[in-house]
């Protein structure tokens, strides 16, 4: 176990060495940023670490109303809902629409929050190929019987891989049922793809209202906590009939305000953004000279597979260029959606220099 020993970002402490870090979902480099730093010590105190009572009864306090007021600007909601974390927000979503589907169609290489929050909901579950709509198609004729309504439940960008669920191919195949619904763990788009930066449904170029997501501020926003981007009969939906909302603590008070400040400076400043988009596509386009196949799109998350070249000595060997980047193996004890050969998994930040980039392409061009 490696031990961090700074906040993360393009240049990060790690064993007490500063390296080029190509890690995890910093994406803008905000954990660390002085704004939400200050923002966080100042909530705290005024109004200490946390609330320690649920929202629904004293634990709301100016700081959680804040983050969601910012959070409906972003996401260009009438309302937002924020609670506890992330991982939640699935559960959240599939409890509180219970009354509104009857069978759930999950994509099978979903993250592990999107399992448990199908797992939750006490409705039939089948899953389906890994954004495979013909797969869904035979599922939804196999499992599903008349009157029924379906919920396709899925990633909108797949941690590991950076792949982007193919919602309109799903929506295809869905319009010709009555009724349906479509939910998106959108922890690793919302910020980062889109125009403006709200996810998958953006990019995609979708508004519909059987469309719901959820996301996280703990990834490209840098803060921590989920959010439900809604109106107010959806949210009273969803604090009424999910117990998560209401039977767990608010999110810490410090995080909650690092969290609000980092949604104001993304809405205020898209330039983070295309500067983002810009790093990436240097990114890929370097390392697609190198004989590496990689879509093309925004996402931050380039993964080089095992198929392509064995990698298996490269983190290590990169590591002692100073550079680190993410190895993951497939199988039991790994992490949800690894491609079946194993891969690399290389973030790209917004913070990153050319020449960092460079590097990195550089190092690994010389070692495979």
């Amino acid at each position: 176990m490696h031990i961090m020993e700074s906040a993360p970002g393009a240049r990060t402490v790690i064993d007490g060495r500063e390296v080029d870090y190509f890690c995890g979902c910093g994406y803008f480099g905000l954990q660390g940023h002085p704004e939400l730093i200050e923002a966080a010590c100042r909530a705290a105190g005024q109004y200490g670490l946390g609330s320690a009572t649920s929202r629904r009864g004293y634990g709301t306090n100016p700081v959680l109303l804040e983050v969601e007021t910012q959070a409906a600007r972003f996401f260009g909601a009438s309302e937002a809902l924020y609670y506890a974390s992330g991982y939640l927000g699935n559960a959240i979503l599939l409890q509180g629409l219970a009354d509104d589907y009857d069978v759930i169609f999950v994509d099978r290489e979903s993250h592990y929050s999107v399992l448990d929050g199908a797992a939750v909901a006490r409705k039939p579950v089948v899953p389906f190929a890994h954004r495979d709509a013909g797969d869904l198609k035979t599922q939804l004729q196999n499992h599903l019987k008349p009157g029924q309504t379906p919920l396709m439940l899925s990633d909108g960008v797949f941690a590991v891989s950076g792949q982007i669920a193919p919602i309109p191919d799903y929506l295809h195949v869905l319009e010709s049922y009555e009724s349906f619904l479509v939910c998106v763990d959108d922890a690793h788009g919302a910020g980062v793809i889109g125009p403006k930066g709200q996810g998958c449904f953006e990019y995609h170029g979708l508004s519909d209202a059987r469309l719901f997501s959820s996301g996280t501020l703990s990834k490209a926003f840098g803060g921590y906590g989920g959010i439900i981007a809604t109106d107010a009969a959806l949210k009273t939906r969803l604090m009424t009939n999910a117990p998560i909302t209401f039977a767990s603590s608010a999110p810490p008070t410090p995080a909650a305000a690092a969290s609000a400040r980092a949604l104001e400076i993304l809405h205020h400043h898209p330039e983070l953004r295309t500067r983002l988009w810009e790093n990436v596509a240097h990114a890929k386009s370097g390392l697609r000279a190198l004989g590496f196949t990689l879509e093309d799109t925004p996402v931050p998350i380039l993964c080089l597979s095992c198929r392509e070249v064995c990698l298996e000595r490269l983190p290590g060997q990169l590591l002692s260029r100073g550079i680190v980047v993410s190895r993951w193996y497939a199988g039991g004890g790994s992490y949800s959606g690894v491609p079946r050969e194993g891969a690399i998994r290389i973030a790209i930040f917004a913070t990153h220099s050319p020449a960092q980039i460079d590097r990195l392409i550089d190092e690994i061009g010389a070692l495979v």
